[in-house]
């Protein structure tokens, strides 16, 4: 006599494990944080090149100043000085200010100014106090940069 067993076809199973999920979820946090870490330098590299853009305006525009009153600004008038007419001499009644308004590093700071320069000695300095904001430090950047 033979004997008749019953196969149970079994059933396919479909969705995840929950060790699968974690697994996924893991490789996921490992990405976004190390997406995060590579960004960084990112944006502080975007930075630089900005301040170095900024000077290369407050440059020409101290040029400019420079070239219409036949002498700079001195480092007590400062970069005020391109956002005004100059008082000490007649000046056209067509004269524009060679700014509209200060400019700020990407840090929120102004710029500084500095004549005669002391990396400049010739000329000025114009540079931004860096991203730790104290001025005459090694983070500074400026003209000198160029």
């Amino acid at each position: 006599m033979k004997q008749h067993t019953r196969h149970h076809p079994r059933r396919s199973t479909s969705g995840f494990t929950l060790v699968e999920m974690v697994l996924v979820l893991g490789i996921v946090a490992l990405l976004v944080g190390a997406g995060i870490v590579s960004l960084t330098g990112v944006l502080d590299s975007g930075k630089k090149t900005r301040v170095k853009g900024d000077l290369n305006t407050l440059t020409a525009a101290l040029r400019s100043y420079e070239t219409d009153n036949m002498f700079l600004p001195t480092s007590q008038q400062g970069l005020a000085a391109l956002l005004e007419k100059p008082s000490s001499r007649p000046v056209p009644t067509n004269y524009t200010a060679k700014l509209k308004k200060p400019m700020l590093d990407p840090w929120g700071n102004s710029y500084h100014y500095r004549r005669p320069g002391t990396k400049d000695k010739g000329g000025f300095d114009v540079y931004s106090a860096g991203p730790d904001g104290q001025a005459d430090t090694g983070d500074d950047i400026g003209n000198w940069d160029l």
